[in-house]
């Protein structure tokens, strides 16, 4: 994982991240989950951080042409914005507390 700016402290939780990913999503993360997920991710990391663990995860995919790093991070930026539904994420958090992701509450339901 490039991970040269990214304090060594921080390293070994972006290695447990990606560890749960593949554990709680042994086929790869659907792109149907994408939006979810970074609403996870970004409760416990950097944008730079979801930007490493995406391109860590994308490595798995068979399918996958050879994206850049710049592609990834604008990908990641233009999905983050968009908003996850309260069902979407509870169901990506399912998948990552299978593979032992320990989860924050969910966010509190809006008025």
């Amino acid at each position: 994982m490039a991970a040269d700016r990214v304090p060594p402290q921080r390293q070994g939780l972006l290695s447990r991240v990606v560890a749960w990913l593949r554990a709680g999503y042994p086929q790869g993360v659907p792109r149907t989950d994408y939006v979810a997920l970074f609403a996870v991710l970004h409760r416990d990391l950097t944008e730079y951080e979801v930007v490493l663990v995406a391109e860590e995860v994308l490595r798995d995919r068979a399918d996958r042409d050879d994206i850049t790093h710049e592609e990834i991070e604008a990908a990641v930026q233009r999905v983050a914005k968009e908003q996850a539904g309260r069902e979407d994420i509870a169901r990506v958090a399912s998948h990552l507390a299978a593979g032992g992701w320990p989860l924050a509450a969910l966010p509190e339901e809006q008025p």
